[in-house]
C-alpha cells in the first residue's frame, strides 16, 4: 500500500500537469467581442453560425433600422434564431471595440442517417 505522503505527491504532479497544461488550451481558443453596431461584414463573418450572408444581413438592417439597442435585437435579423444567437452570445457587443480577431469555429449538429420509416 502506499503511504499517505506517496499519494499526496502522485496528486500534487498530477495537477502541476494539468496546470501546466491549461495555458496551451487557453491559447488555442480565440477571444474577444464583435461591436455588432460598428462591426464590418468581414468582422461580423467571424462569429459562429455567421457567414457572409447573415453578416450582411446585419449590416443592412443597422442601416435601415439604426443601432441595435440589445444583442438578442440580432433575432430580428433573417437567418439568426435561437440556436445562432446562443452560439454568437458570447463573443456580442452593442458598445465598445470590436476585439475579436478569429474565427469562432461553431460545431455543426450531426445529419442522421436514419430514414423515417413510414
Amino acid at each position: 500500500m502506499k503511504t499517505l505522503t506517496q499519494r499526496l505527491a502522485t496528486v500534487a504532479v498530477a495537477a502541476l500537469i494539468a496546470l501546466a497544461a491549461l495555458p496551451a488550451f487557453a491559447a488555442d481558443a480565440p477571444s474577444g467581442v464583435v461591436n455588432v453596431n460598428t462591426a464590418s461584414v468581414e468582422q461580423l463573418s467571424l462569429l459562429p453560425g455567421v457567414g457572409p450572408t447573415v453578416a450582411g444581413r446585419i449590416v443592412e438592417h443597422r442601416e435601415k433600422n439604426g443601432a441595435f439597442k440589445a444583442i438578442d435585437d440580432l433575432m430580428l435579423v433573417k437567418g439568426i434564431g435561437e440556436k445562432t444567437f446562443e452560439r454568437m452570445k458570447p463573443y456580442v457587443s452593442t458598445s465598445g471595440q470590436t476585439t475579436l480577431a478569429a474565427e469562432i469555429k461553431s460545431p455543426r449538429a450531426k445529419k442522421s442517417t436514419d430514414k423515417a420509416q413510414g
